[in-house]
Parts: structure tokens; sequence; C-alpha cells
């Protein structure tokens, strides 16, 4: 069986003249922290949702998690997680009702939810908070229940986008925590980011330049192709050629 969870070969979307993705091509095997970066206008959401099965390419093929994203999209949106920015969690319902909610839509039964729910507040520490309204917890706290949610269903591949933009440095280290956890379990991480220093973090770093992967590859081997201290030096480098941008 292999251990590829993604698989893109020349993946392209345009609208109209314009080629927001243009023949992007990689593979992201099980276990995997990918990094997905970008400078905006990049192309990176773009991609991020062809891949999610929320946007169909215009041409060349792509599987998550074993479905064909031009044929297969409500399938790949059943079988993976997804966590943005702006957190998808109800602010009127309770921790146990946004819980029993996701599990519904990702097709969990009452019994599977009832038993995967007790999982997630007790790995989280958060059995007290059963019944607090989410509107009312923290913000680091929200973003963990948000990341745990989207793995109740124990999906392949778990989609982060920009998951941990405005929170503070130790919220964000205790997330990526939660990340490493899951990884080590076998979930697949596919993340973006704009903090360059959890692109550190990740097992592999691509980046995108006008719609083209200009650079993949480790963290390490990165800063060594690049002469670079850091992989933002990395960024920085190829995005100064960037044609466009928002």
């Amino acid at each position: 069986m292999s251990d590829i969870v993604i698989s893109v070969r020349d993946l392209t979307k345009r609208f109209g003249n314009f080629i927001a993705v243009d023949r992007i091509s990689f593979d992201v095997h099980r276990g995997e922290i990918f990094g997905f970066l970008g400078a905006n206008g990049a192309g990176k959401t773009t991609a991020m949702r062809m891949l999610c099965g929320l946007s169909y390419p215009t041409s060349g093929s792509g599987m998550v998690a074993g479905y064909d994203v031009r044929t297969e999209g409500e399938q790949i949106k059943r079988h993976i997680g997804y966590m943005s920015q702006r957190f998808s969690l109800y602010n009127d319902l309770t921790v146990w009702e946004n819980i029993r909610l996701f599990a519904g839509i990702y097709g969990l039964s009452a019994k599977e939810t009832e038993v995967r729910a007790t999982e997630l507040l007790d790995r989280l520490n958060f059995a007290s908070e059963r019944n607090t309204l989410v509107g009312s917890l923290p913000l680091g706290w929200k973003q963990k229940l948000s990341f745990a949610i989207a793995t109740v269903h124990r999906p392949e591949v778990v989609f982060l986008d920009e998951p941990t933009g405005g929170v503070d440095p130790i919220t964000r280290r205790q997330f990526w925590e939660m990340i490493y956890e899951a990884a080590e379990g076998g979930t697949t991480i596919f993340v973006t980011t704009h903090y360059m220093d959890e692109a550190e973090y990740c097992t592999r770093v691509s980046i995108m330049v006008d719609g083209v992967v200009r650079a993949l590859d480790t963290p390490a081997r990165l800063k060594q192709q690049f002469a670079a201290k850091s992989i933002d030096e990395v960024f920085r480098s190829l995005a100064r050629g960037a044609q466009r941008g928002e």
C-alpha cells in the first residue's frame, strides 16, 4: 500500500486568461507535515481549494486520500479535516454541541460521536467545559478545539489554512505540539502559514511564486540550497521575483 496521501500532477486553475495555479506537481506522504507557503497572490489558496474538493481544476490531475480532485470532490470533503484562521466553530453552541454537529457532518454515528467526543475532551482537558458556550472560551482554547474537531473523524489528511493567526507565541507552540502528535499518529498535515518560524517545524516545505512551485524540500536542504540562515530568507529571496500580488 502506498504511503502517498496527496498526489498532484500538472494541476492548473485558470480564471479567464489569468492562470492562478500553473502546472504544479508534488506528492505528500502519510504522517508528513507539509508546509505550503506563498505570498498573497501566489496561488496557494486556490491550490488548497482544489485539493479540498471546493474548486475544480482546469487541467492536470490530483488525488487526495485516494479520491480524484476532478470527479470526487464530495468524497474528499468527507475524508479530510479542515481548519482555517477564521474558526468555523459556532459561538452560540456549547463545546459538546459543536463536536456533535461537526461529527454528524463528517458522517459519524451517534455512538461513534459519543465515544470520540469523550476521548477528545479528555485529551484536551476540556471535560469540565463540555457545556460551556464556545463564545466564552479564550482564543487559544477555541483554536485547540477547532483542530481537535477537524480530526474527530480520524481523517487521513488535515488541511490547516493559517491556523495560528492572531494567537500568542505560547499558544502557537502548544498548537504545534498537537500537530506533531497527530502526525506521529499517521495523520498527514498540510499547512499554510505566514509565520516563517513555523515553516521550520515542517517535514518539507514548498514555496509558490506566481502560481508556480519554485522550491520544495526539507527546511535544512532549502537553507543549504539558497545559502540562507532561515526559511524566512529563502522565502524572501524567492518572493522578491514575484510579478503579481493582491
